[in-house]
C-alpha cells in the first residue's frame, strides 16, 4: 500500500474532522465515462461523469479530500513484473479472498481489464506524489454486501435503493448515470472505511481493497448474487 494510505491506517481522526472522501467507478478509456463522487458527511453526494486523466485529477484535486477511493485494481500480484508479462500469477490475495467468498469478478490480466488496471496505477500514482490516500475498492462487491442491487439489474433501482439509504445531492435526480452511482458506493465504502467500519482483504504487501462489513445479523448475500454478472469493466 502507498505511503499516504498507510498513515490514513494509523489515523482514522481525519474522518471526525468532517473531510471529504472521493469515490471514482473509473474506466479503463478516457473515451467511456468514470462516475465521479463528492461525499461530504455520511450521505450528501454530488456526482459527476469525467473522462480523460486530467479531467479527473483537477476534480479530485479540487474537492480535497482525506481518500480516495477507486474501482480498479490498484496493484499487481506478487511475482508478476508487469501487466505485459504472459502466465500467471493473475490472482492477488484480495482476488482469491473474492473467490473463496463466491463474488465474481474479472482477473485484472485478462482483456479490457489491463487497461483498467493500468490507468488505475497510473492515476495513483498521480494522485499518491499529492499526497493523497488512495484505497481499491469494488462496488459490485459492496453491493452485495449491503444488500443493494448491482447496477446490471436496473440505474433506477439502484438509484432508488441508495435514495432509500438516505443518500442526497446528485443522486436525487433521475438521470444519474449508472457510472455515478457506483462512484457513490466507493465513496461510501471509503467513507466506512475511515469510520473502521469497513475490512481490508489481501495482503498489504501486495496491496489491498476494502469491503464494507456485512451488516449485523445478515447473511452474506454474495452467496446468493454469485452467478450475476461482474460489472467491473
Amino acid at each position: 500500500m502507498n505511503a499516504p494510505a498507510e498513515a490514513f491506517r494509523e489515523d482514522r481522526r481525519a474522518q471526525r474532522r468532517g473531510g471529504p472522501v472521493v469515490g471514482l467507478d473509473l474506466a479503463g478509456s478516457a473515451h467511456r465515462s468514470t462516475g465521479f463522487c463528492l461525499l461530504r458527511g455520511a450521505r450528501r453526494v454530488e456526482t459527476k461523469v469525467l473522462h480523460d486523466d486530467e479531467e479527473i485529477l483537477a476534480a479530485v484535486r479540487e474537492a480535497e479530500p482525506i481518500l480516495v477511493s477507486i474501482d480498479a485494481p490498484l496493484s499487481l500480484p506478487a511475482g508478476r513484473r508487469s501487466l505485459e508479462a504472459r502466465g500467471p500469477p493473475h490472482l492477488r490475495a484480495c482476488d482469491r479472498e473474492l473467490l473463496r467468498r463466491r463474488i465474481r469478478f474479472f482477473p485484472l490480466t485478462l482483456g479490457p481489464m489491463r487497461l483498467l488496471t493500468a490507468r488505475g496505477l497510473r492515476l495513483k500514482a498521480r494522485l499518491e506524489r499529492d499526497g493523497l490516500p488512495v484505497v481499491e475498492s469494488y462496488p459490485g462487491a459492496a453491493q452485495d454486501i449491503l444488500g443493494l442491487p448491482r447496477k446490471g439489474l436496473g440505474v433506477e433501482r439502484l438509484r432508488r435503493a441508495l435514495r432509500n439509504r438516505g443518500f442526497s445531492g446528485s443522486i436525487e435526480r433521475r438521470r444519474t448515470t449508472h457510472d455515478e452511482l457506483d462512484a457513490v458506493v466507493c465513496a461510501w465504502v471509503g467513507y466506512l472505511y475511515a469510520l473502521g467500519r469497513a475490512e481490508e482483504i489481501g495482503d498489504p504487501s501486495e496491496g489491498i481493497m476494502i469491503l464494507p462489513r456485512p451488516p449485523q445479523g445478515a447473511r452474506h448475500r454474495a452467496l446468493r448474487l454469485a452467478g450475476q454478472l461482474p460489472d467491473r469493466v
